[in-house]
């Protein structure tokens, strides 16, 4: 299927990106993304396939690439066929004179049918001469064909002119005030005053317990997220840190925090399949009395804080760690969603895991890995699903980021960025530059449902980011936060009605109040602005 397709309109700014992603196995591939771009008419040339420093006596498909460009975001797909095995994790990589960039796509190919490689890359210096190649991720040996490849490149300003165009179209909607008296006659020259009250766009941050009586902490919170997320205080380790003695005192402190300023929560987390957050005493359990454990902590949690939570995470990070199904059968997940959403029917349950749009290197989190996870779930039965992406970035290869969403898209669920940060490791300012730009990636993406930081503050500072210090003054990340923050909201409009009793404007989604003013008369009212392709007709009466 192909959610929200652009095909390659060449304009003055480019072409509009293709949304085109699939995720079943076809008998026969698509035709290419973008006519083949840069690859259009040709082929590719064939490679030995090496593993390790020894030739295989196979060989792989391979595109030379000439004269790259140092800045552009190339993005690039392929169909892909393997034989020789049932199925095989297919990574393409590309080789430059000055380095090797280790993934650029991958794909979860089965024999005997066409499976759909999207993925890009940026380069970090140019390349007069590159080679993309293809690869069995586990190195054993099988034929690989590929078809209808794409290779298109974006200039910077090409892909911010794509993300502004699916902002405009998705993030904002035309608005029609219409202003009559109360016999129905249009009134021309009646002043208009709108102004956006809440944002209809999730956008927030992990919160701790220091924000406990902490003023400060609470209104700069306030005044910037409609969206939070307990970092620590909802786990398991930290609710029962002793069998039996189920504490909830600063999860319920923070909920009548977030609850008295009408931010919305996501449960985090229910289960943690890495065993370094399991509680000790439960990682000393075995049959019968983990199963009685776990059952009690989903009812306790859950009966405790139904309807509370928009969202719960319901077994974290299960694609890299299984302690839960190692002991308890390969069932154990299933039964926690079908618990959880017996528990609470209206929360949305969330697979949560890192290294899924942060990189494609991570053979345990692939695209296709996540989407075969999902789906094993729903076969089980699994209700109300979501997708949640970490998204803890060091470099950002913003084209895969798009490829991945792309393909997750496919399963029409909600989609989350839920834990967003920059490691340290890159310094302060560049963390600001790459928050900038994963934020404007997931906000102009229009199947990402909502955005979460990870940017809980502490008296040592944060996980891995801050977006102040700690007498919240903004450092670079901060900046970042409250210019996007400014640039995605309706500010006051001040305006006139025509001729016809109108006044027009484009909004972001959100609720709005207007005032309007005719004479010695006047009115105020709101109105909501949910997404639609529509222009939203509103009248008032004077």
């Amino acid at each position: 299927m192909k959610p929200l397709s652009k095909t390659c309109e060449q304009g003055t700014d480019g072409p509009l990106y293709d949304f085109s992603a699939y995720t079943e196995c076809k008998a026969q591939p698509e035709e290419p993304l973008y006519q083949g771009g840069i690859l259009k008419d040709e082929p590719p040339i064939m490679k030995p396939a090496i593993i390790g420093k020894t030739a295989t006596g196979f060989y792989t498909p391979a595109f030379l690439l000439k004269n790259l460009t140092l800045g552009n975001l190339y993005c690039f797909s392929t169909w892909i066929k393997i034989q020789g095995a049932n199925s095989a994790l297919i990574r393409a990589s590309l080789k430059t004179e000055n380095r090797t960039y280790n993934c650029i796509g991958t794909v979860l190919a089965k024999n005997g049918c066409w499976s759909f490689l999207k993925g890009g890359f940026v380069l970090d210096s140019p390349s007069n001469l590159a080679l993309l190649l293809f690869q069995n991720s586990d190195d054993k040996d099988i034929d690989i064909t590929i078809d209808s490849s794409s290779l298109q490149p974006f200039t910077d300003q090409e892909w911010r002119f794509n993300q502004q165009f699916m902002i405009n179209t998705q993030r904002k909607r035309a608005v029609t005030i219409h202003v009559s008296d109360q016999q129905g006659n249009r009134l021309q020259g009646a002043a208009i005053t709108i102004n956006q009250v809440s944002k209809d766009f999730p956008f927030g941050s992990a919160i701790a317990h220091t924000i406990l009586g902490n003023l400060p902490y609470q209104n700069w919170f306030v005044e910037r997220f409609n969206a939070a997320v307990f970092e620590n205080e909802l786990k398991w380790y930290a609710t029962e840190p002793d069998q039996g003695k189920t504490n909830y005192t600063l999860a319920d402190q923070m909920l009548e925090f977030v609850r008295g300023h009408q931010i919305i929560a996501r449960g985090h987390n229910i289960f943690w399949e890495d065993p370094k957050y399991t509680p000790a005493w439960v990682r000393n359990l075995t049959g019968p009395d983990l199963q009685s454990a776990v059952n009690s902590r989903i009812q306790s949690l859950m009966s405790k804080y139904k309807e509370e939570f928009i969202h719960w995470d319901v077994s974290n990070e299960m694609l890299h760690f299984d302690f839960y199904e190692q002991r308890l059968g390969p069932d154990a997940t299933l039964h926690f969603y079908e618990t959880a959403h017996q528990s609470d029917p209206l929360a949305t349950l969330f697979m949560n895991e890192f290294n899924v749009v942060e990189t494609c290197s991570d053979v345990k989190s692939t695209v296709d890995t996540y989407i075969e996870r999902i789906r094993e779930l729903e076969r089980g039965g699994m209700y109300m699903d979501g997708i949640g992406l970490e998204s803890h970035f060091t470099v950002p290869n913003l084209p895969l980021m798009r490829a991945v969403i792309d393909k997750l898209a496919t399963l029409r669920l909600p989609i989350w960025l839920t834990e967003v940060d920059i490691s340290s490791s890159v310094g302060k300012e560049l963390q600001g530059v790459y928050l900038e730009q994963v934020l404007r990636e997931g906000f102009s993406h229009p199947s990402v449902n909502g955005i979460m930081l990870w940017t809980a503050l502490h008296p040592k500072g944060c996980y891995e980011m801050c977006l102040t210090d700690e007498n919240f003054k903004n450092l670079p990340a901060g900046d970042v936060v409250d210019k996007l923050l400014k640039e995605w909201e309706s500010g006051e409009m001040k305006g006139v009605t025509d001729e016809h009793g109108s006044y027009s404007f484009y909004g972001f989604l959100g609720e709005y109040k207007v005032n309007v003013g005719y004479g010695d008369r006047a009115a105020n009212s709101t109105f909501s602005l949910p997404r639609s392709d529509e222009t939203k007709h509103f009248s008032i009466h004077l």
